[in-house]
């Protein structure tokens, strides 16, 4: 189909509803799926990817269009579209998302099921750059490119990457710069993970599709003005929307990609600081670990693997034979344990590095003008980058991993690559430093998730990685909140961070639990920060050394509170592996916030969803015994640790305990629980418990158990998995629980003991049937729970009634 139609406009100028007083409709036309719109300063291209996203291209007039991007990775798919031309209004739409174009005065707006979304207000153009003073030496143009939005006055807006500023980011402009904070707090503008998204309580997501620096304003002027600004590149946005947060994210994450499944170690305890010295210290500190039998599953070296000292050989990226003289044998040593190793890289390669002649001669660094690497100096020395733009620095960078490899390093540890330093002038092979800027951690981990695609295609790599972009998260990498402050401060900035981030796209942030920079010794601090981090994405302690991140250091009682949140976060390794299943097949992020559920909880952070059925509210306070805990609408809540009932929609004060953070489960949910182990390399499903929280308010409830191998890639596609779904109906007269299970063709399966706790039953049950049978059970009245054993024959349905007097 295609329509070429010319509408002749004589001009008048009404500046108060033309979204560009200068901007003039020419002509439109529809063809291939693609509506282009001329104007006299250039050309509009709308284009759906499906019926929830619809992307908008402006080319201005003299430029070519560049198709290529960071970050989307998904195909537009043919859907109905629906094209209509009537007097000044032409609408484009498929059966949710509309975009219409009024040709005079011109203007584009977007509306989801009839509804209005958003729309441009002067929309593309250029005017004299205004620096922000916290980037002006690194963002530094004379001019700016800007795409300009109306927002209504009541907006909530989130986005932007990681930032503490508090849930709502509007009033803010705030660069586009990817840059590390030291020891941040409760203030931070500018952190390592800029990214060019908006979402907006009206449930629509903007994502601005252009790698190059530049802003993102935030109606910082309070006129209800959205405003993009780059210095230069793509002209291209995505507009997303749904009916709930849940479907918004989904669509985001099909657009740009869904997150590999970690390996199930990831999930577990790792050993982290800045640094281990020696193999004698690193060997010494896992043993400690088995001694005290505090779970344990990685220990991390940081850069004294490949240096004694801290400056002057960064790029070595060789093992520092002084002090690790066995590293082979003990990476073979500590994997025998059921521990991995993890090694830090950097991109630079200093001038003094063993390294920096051969970087030199293989021609793998990014260079200045005419062609010589480009050197320049930082903390660690004066030093080179590798240019992983050049088909030659990126060969040469693999092949450290590959060496790595060869000796057992079973994650991969990507620090400063922000770039840390990344002066304007120097040059990459594709482009310049600002264009590369904040794609150079993205493509970093690309760099090492496609080489173990293509050289380990069985093996789930472990990225961890200080900066990235829209879209990393298909590269499996994980991110962490950088150098945090070891203080209250630092840890109450945490929640937010990791819940914008999963918002965006990226639902493995977490921090260095304790806290990193600071000579801060405060084993309160310390335990509520390891509390909460048993409920974000990935527990990993890690300080600089002048206090120890290990608990196996720490004063007893400090040890021993450790202890038990470590040995919670496996108990609870089948939930969370759960979460990571959820979150590749839809993008749902592991921590959820709580408007997920309740739109009028917008701006709370201090509380939130771990997964679908576990409500946190950690202790984010020095001193204190009491803190008040929203409940969300629409559930009943029990406490975690006591069965304490709590009705949603109230705001409760809740008393604290040194043992743990308030914590409770949502009504009618299962909960599986596996049995202790001392690393995942020992998890097992063969027998675990599942505890089912009865709600009679709860009419009918499902949940589901995910399983494979936990380490070989591609498990679902290649169907090696298995998933045990639970499902509860409850009449007046009974309870009904089922069990059931879907085998994909190449997983084999195996029976299971499943210990079934069930909560909240008020009263001795007048008996219990498993498959039609009656069986014994034991009722504790005290706890008002039932407690039997399911033995659950592989692939046999289990159908479990209880009957109430």
């Amino acid at each position: 189909m295609k329509h070429v139609l010319f509408n002749i406009l004589f001009f008048v100028s009404i500046a108060i509803v033309a979204q560009n007083s200068s901007r003039t409709y020419i002509s439109h036309k529809e063809e291939n799926g693609i509506l282009s719109v001329t104007t006299n300063d250039g050309e509009y291209h709308f284009q759906f990817y499906n019926s929830q996203i619809l992307e908008n291209t402006f080319i201005p007039k003299g430029e070519l269009h560049n198709n290529s991007s960071h970050a989307v990775v998904l195909a537009p798919q043919k859907i109905k579209i629906r094209y209509k031309y009537l007097g000044n209004e032409i609408t484009y739409s498929s059966k949710d998302l509309s975009v219409t174009i009024i040709t005079n005065p011109f203007k584009i707006s977007y509306a989801y099921k009839g509804k209005p979304v958003v729309s441009e207000k002067r929309g593309y153009y250029k005017s004299k750059h205004q620096p922000l003073e916290m980037v002006k030496g690194n963002i530094t143009a004379k001019l700016s490119e800007k795409i300009e939005f109306n927002i209504t006055n009541n907006e909530i807006l989130y986005g932007a990457g990681a930032r503490a500023l508090g849930m709502n980011r509007r009033g803010h402009r705030l660069p586009l710069y990817n840059r590390a904070h030291y020891g941040y707090e409760t203030d931070s503008k500018l952190m390592n993970y800029t990214m060019p998204i908006v979402a907006s309580s009206n449930k629509y997501m903007i994502h601005f599709d252009n790698a190059p620096v530049g802003y993102l304003d935030f109606d910082s002027k309070q006129n209800n003005t959205l405003t993009y600004e780059t210095i230069s590149g793509r002209k291209t946005y995505q507009v997303i929307v749904g009916d709930s947060w849940f479907d918004i994210v989904k669509n985001y994450t099909d657009l740009t990609g869904k997150q590999p499944l970690p390996p199930r170690w990831a999930f577990g305890n790792f050993s982290s600081r800045f640094g281990y010295h020696s193999e004698k210290e690193t060997k010494y500190t896992i043993n400690k670990f088995k001694e005290e039998k505090i779970p344990v599953d990685a220990v991390i070296l940081d850069l004294y693997w490949f240096g004694k000292d801290i400056k002057g050989t960064m790029g070595n990226l060789e093992v520092y034979k002084d002090s690790f003289p066995n590293m082979k044998q003990m990476v073979s040593d500590f994997k025998k344990q059921g521990v991995k190793t993890v090694l830090i890289t950097e991109p630079f390669v200093l001038t003094t590095s063993n390294k920096w002649k051969e970087a030199v001669k293989e021609n793998v660094l990014a260079t200045d003008s005419i062609g010589n690497p480009f050197k320049f100096d930082f903390y660690f020395g004066n030093t080179g980058l590798i240019d992983i733009y050049n088909p030659k620095g990126k060969e040469w960078f693999w092949n450290i991993y590959k060496g790595l490899h060869d000796i057992g390093v079973e994650g991969i540890w990507g620090d400063l690559g922000e770039p840390e330093v990344h002066p304007e002038k120097l040059i990459h092979a594709k482009g310049t430093a600002n264009e590369f800027h904040n794609i150079y951690g993205h493509d970093w981990a690309r760099l090492i998730y496609e080489g173990y695609q293509k050289e380990y295609p069985s093996e789930r790599p472990f990225i961890l990685m200080r900066a990235g972009y829209s879209g990393s998260q298909r590269f499996g990498l994980i991110p962490w909140s950088g150098d945090v402050n070891r203080t209250w401060g630092g840890l109450q900035s945490q929640p937010e961070i990791a819940l914008q981030m999963g918002l965006q796209g990226l639902g493995y942030m977490h921090s260095d639990l304790g806290g990193f920079a600071g000579n801060n010794l405060d084993d309160e601090l310390y335990v509520r920060w390891l509390q909460y981090g048993v409920f974000q994405p990935i527990f990993r302690p890690h300080a600089q050394e002048e206090v120890p991140s290990e608990p196996i250091f720490r004063a007893k009682k400090a040890k021993e509170l450790a202890k038990n949140a470590i040995e919670l976060r496996y108990k609870m390794l089948p939930y969370n592996y759960t979460l990571a299943y959820k979150n590749h097949i839809n993008g749902t992020p592991l921590m959820r916030p709580l408007f997920f559920e309740d739109e009028k909880l917008s701006e709370i952070s201090s509380s939130y969803f771990w997964g679908e059925n576990i409500l946190v509210s950690p202790v984010l306070k020095a001193n204190i015994n009491k803190q008040e805990v929203i409940f969300p609408e629409g559930s009943n809540w029990f406490d975690f640790y006591t069965d304490k009932k709590y009705k949603g929609g109230n705001t409760e004060v809740i008393g604290l305990k040194e043992t743990s953070i308030p914590t409770f489960v949502r009504g009618g949910s299962f909960i599986p629980l596996a049995k202790l182990v001392q690393t995942t390399r020992d998890y097992s499903l063969k027998e675990f418990d599942l505890h089912f929280y009865f709600d009679k308010d709860v009419k009918e409830s499902r949940d589901v158990l995910f399983n494979d191998d936990g380490e070989t890639a591609n498990s679902i596609t290649n169907n090696a998995f298995e998933l045990m779904l639970f499902t509860s109906k409850n009449t007046k007269k009974c309870l009904k629980i089922t069990f059931d299970t879907q085998i994909a063709a190449n997983y084999k399966a195996f029976d299971k003991i499943v210990n079934l706790n069930i909560h909240n039953i008020q009263s001795r049950p007048k008996h219990v049937k498993i498959n039609n049978k009656k069986v014994d059970f034991i009722y504790d009245s005290n706890q008002n729970s039932l407690k039997l054993p399911v033995n659950w024959k592989e692939k046999q349905t289990q159908k479990i009634i209880v009957n109430f007097k």
